[in-house]
């Protein structure tokens, strides 16, 4: 059983530019993974796919990390999909918030894996890999997503099979929501995939990608920078690596003040 997160949530004095919080739900899907909703400021306003710091006062000092907004723009409230460090001078208190306790998050997210930094394209790949999902999990459910893009793909690969869940229940509500379901239809495809168990779809998605399998199994051509467009977010060396297979296809990667065919999130990189 977990110990209390120690922190001063009791006594919070919340900084200037900071936002105090209050956790609604906490869903942990693995000893490494776990999802968290809490309410949303209403001043708060962000694109799509863009991260906030968010953070707890710890020993009587705010800790912040970067977390991308795992909802869309629209919801009502925010949710977050983060890791679980042992050690982490954040993570191993996050992992213990329950409903009620108090969440800090400054007040201007930012980001480049959002829709603006893309030229026109007809397919969007969403690369990911643990819990680079996260951005990709707020664009999956907005609109402005299918209004933009005739196919999304969303990658999304992990060491176990049971890291992959909260990818397969974000489809689901997708498939299952009241007015998602009509505007999505059959334009998201979800490819998920494990690096460490048997699974009817394994490896690397780097590897995937230089041998052609994503594509075969996806049913769809190799990239082309004519018509496809990519968003990358995981480990540095998966974005490396990544990055190299988009360039060697084509694709010139592109930021807000320069939109064109791919996009890489390097804020949680380390």
């Amino acid at each position: 059983m977990n110990a209390p997160a120690k922190t001063d949530n009791a006594e919070l004095i919340v900084p200037d530019g900071v936002y105090a919080e209050t956790v609604l739900s906490v869903t942990h899907y693995t000893d490494r993974l776990f999802r968290f909703r809490m309410t949303r400021p209403a001043g708060f306003r962000f694109r799509s796919g863009e991260f906030a710091m968010i953070g707890l006062m710890v020993d009587g000092k705010p800790i912040y990390r970067a977390y991308s907004v795992a909802s869309p723009s629209w919801d009502e409230e925010l949710e977050f999909f983060s890791i679980k460090v042992p050690d982490g001078p954040l993570t191993q208190h996050l992992q213990k918030i329950q409903p009620g306790d108090k969440v800090l998050m400054r007040k201007k997210p930012t980001g480049t894996l959002v829709l603006d930094a893309l030229t026109p394209g007809n397919r969007l790949y969403m690369f990911s890999t643990g819990t680079g999902i996260a951005p990709f999990a707020s664009l999956i459910r907005d609109p402005e997503t299918y209004e933009k893009f005739e196919e999304v793909i969303l990658t999304h690969t992990c060491r176990d099979v049971a890291e992959l869940k909260y990818g397969f229940d974000l489809v689901d509500e997708i498939r299952n929501h009241e007015f998602l379901a009509e505007v999505v239809g059959d334009k998201l495809k979800h490819y998920a995939t494990v690096t460490r168990e048997d699974y009817p779809f394994k490896g690397r998605i780097t590897d995937l990608i230089e041998n052609g399998k994503l594509f075969s199994d996806l049913g769809v051509p190799p990239l082309d920078p004519a018509v496809d467009r990519g968003m990358i977010c995981g480990s540095a060396a998966m974005l490396k690596d990544t990055k190299a297979l988009l360039e060697k296809a084509g694709l010139t990667e592109g930021a807000n003040n320069k939109p064109a065919e791919f996009v890489i999130e390097r804020a949680f990189v380390g």
